[in-house]
């Protein structure tokens, strides 16, 4: 049986782009980017959902490798970045 991995979807807003990561809860540490878009095409509210259903995909996605689901969503301010 694979471990139950404890993990997020962190979205960022960093320079010009708006980034994508898996996270360990409540931290930012050895998060590893998963995906990124022009900040300024997220203007546009349907891009941005549309940026935002993809990344939830890709986490979903991780089922097929690991064997867990994710079961629940939430939505919340992320954890200050340290750089």
């Amino acid at each position: 049986m694979k471990k139950k991995m404890n993990i997020r979807l962190a979205l960022r807003a960093e320079g010009n782009f708006w980034n994508a990561y898996l996270a360990l809860p409540n931290t930012m540490e050895g998060a590893k980017l998963i995906g990124s878009i022009a900040l300024g095409s997220c203007r546009d509210r349907e891009i941005k959902q549309s940026f935002m259903n993809l990344m939830t995909k890709v986490l979903h996605a991780i089922k097929d490798v690991t064997g867990q689901e994710a079961t629940s969503w939430d939505v919340g301010p992320a954890p200050e970045s340290k750089s």
